[in-house]
């Protein structure tokens, strides 16, 4: 998918944390907002050590950077201790309890996304996601776009309605969906599969890649199968979150017909 336009992957999530005491209560807490956090370089004391041990614990980016990058961030007057965070506009899933979920359910649709990093495109495939009731979004942590007030607002606030879990490692999340009877399919514009004709019926995650590059190569190799969506104009491919609804939608007509879900409400 060609990339729209880069508005950058490293847009700041909704609120920074400051200071010892506060990032630690927000890793204490559970919420899985922290998108990541920030540690001055340094000897480090029994705190700090609790706040990148709950950080590793729950899957929170933790760097160690010049004391000039959290001033510049925090404000030279804040008190920050030497620790920031950022925090996300919407709390995450646990991968691992999701991913156990669905693997009791006979017929859950997800999305596995391999690095968008544009955040409006990822607050319209939530959109799309919550409009087309798919039980679970799945982003990397790194190279990629997180929940910021952006994606929020281009969700039109789904990201309060659907799964969203963040994962370390793409191709690893892939193995376990795999091991939890799901089925994997990329979305490729080369596949000869149109996907219409292909049947989306039973445990399905459909793998999107990057607005530049698609998905990568690893990824790629680990699904099931390619799919594409036939184009008939001059331009090459489809905006990713466009992609997103297409692929989607065509997945639920297909299921609503079998019964397997539900018809819309009126």
């Amino acid at each position: 998918m060609p990339r729209d336009r880069k508005t950058g992957h490293d847009e700041k999530p909704s609120g920074v944390l400051f200071g010892v005491m506060p990032v630690l209560e927000a890793l204490r807490s559970g919420s899985g907002r922290l998108e990541k956090v920030l540690i001055a370089e340094g000897k480090p004391h029994q705190r700090i050590r609790e706040i990148k041990a709950l950080a590793r614990e729950q899957g929170v980016p933790c760097r160690s950077v010049p004391r000039s990058v959290i001033e510049r961030e925090a404000g030279r007057e804040a008190n920050h201790q030497g620790v920031l965070a950022y925090a996300a506009s919407a709390g995450y899933a646990d991968a691992d309890a999701l991913i156990a979920e669905l693997a009791e359910k006979s017929d859950p649709l997800c999305i596995v996304l391999d690095g968008i990093e544009d955040p409006h495109n990822l607050g319209a495939i939530i959109r799309s996601a919550e409009c087309a009731g798919v039980d679970a979004v799945f982003v990397p942590e790194r190279r990629a776009a997180g929940l910021t007030d952006t994606v929020a607002k281009a969700s039109a606030g789904a990201v309060g309605l659907v799964n969203v879990a963040r994962v370390t490692n793409v191709n690893r999340l892939i193995e376990d969906l795999k091991e939890a009877g799901f089925w994997i399919a990329g979305a490729a514009g080369e596949s000869s599969v149109i996907h219409s004709d292909h049947d989306w019926k039973g445990k399905w995650a459909i793998v999107l890649g990057s607005e530049g590059s698609g998905i990568h190569k690893l990824t790629r190799e680990k699904c099931d199968v390619l799919v594409k969506i036939p184009l008939y104009g001059r331009i090459e491919s489809l905006n990713v979150s466009v992609a997103a609804g297409v692929l989607l939608f065509e997945a639920m007509r297909q299921r609503s017909a079998a019964g397997q879900r539900p018809e819309e409400d009126t």
